[in-house]
């Protein structure tokens, strides 16, 4: 069963957002959480979350590389629900649109089914999943420094920060998110999404943020 190291992580590498769970693993070694801990040791793989391992970049081997927070967040949520049920939304999203610059601490996912939160363990950040269906929010495939994933788009953005503006302990940047973002939106869309979640009142909320 046992594979060398470079097919491994070659293999590994293949996967969606390069993430991979000690059971993701157990097709390769037959004891796979100690093989992942020594990849990691090694600087090869990069131990994110307990339970989630993350394939380094070849190129970024020996150096200080770290995936930022959105793109941990992103890798969790699609090891464990798949790359069509994660979707990056609220402040991750709006990091991903460019409207909030700094980095944050803490990331925001939406799945299909309620988990705790994830505290990541390469730094100081929590990952917070929000119950929600991948239908149920209008989104679109953006690259992050581990790969393609689901992320809601300029309009979804505005109104799920509107609606929810504590979600993530960033509220702070959340007015200014909102403008930039309203600076790029379609507002038919946006109306249009407004009116088909039920969510006008968010909607007349970041309207009046850049009337």
């Amino acid at each position: 069963m046992a594979e060398t190291p470079g097919r491994a992580l070659a293999s590994f590498a293949r996967r969606p957002m390069r993430t991979v769970r000690p059971v993701d693993a157990s097709d390769v070694y037959a004891r796979p959480r100690p093989q992942l801990a020594r990849l990691a040791a090694n600087g090869e793989m990069r131990h994110v979350a307990n339970g989630y391992y993350t394939v380094v970049p070849l190129e970024q081997r020996g150096t200080d590389w770290q995936p930022t927070l959105e793109a941990v967040a992103a890798g969790i949520a699609v090891a464990t629900y798949g790359p069509d049920d994660a979707v990056l939304m609220g402040i991750s999203a709006a990091r991903l649109h460019g409207a909030i610059p700094r980095a944050l601490a803490t990331a925001v996912v939406a799945i299909p089914r309620q988990r705790p939160a994830v505290n990541v363990t390469d730094r100081d950040g929590i990952v917070i999943f929000v119950k929600r269906k991948a239908d149920q929010r209008d989104a679109e495939r953006m690259p992050t420094d581990l790969g393609r994933t689901l992320v809601t788009t300029i309009e979804q953005t505005i109104l799920d920060l509107a609606h929810r503006p504590t979600l993530g302990d960033a509220a702070t940047d959340v007015p200014a998110a909102i403008r930039a973002l309203m600076a790029r939106c379609d507002r038919d869309v946006l109306d249009q999404l407004a009116s088909a979640q039920r969510l006008v009142a968010a909607r007349d909320r970041a309207v009046r943020l850049v009337a």
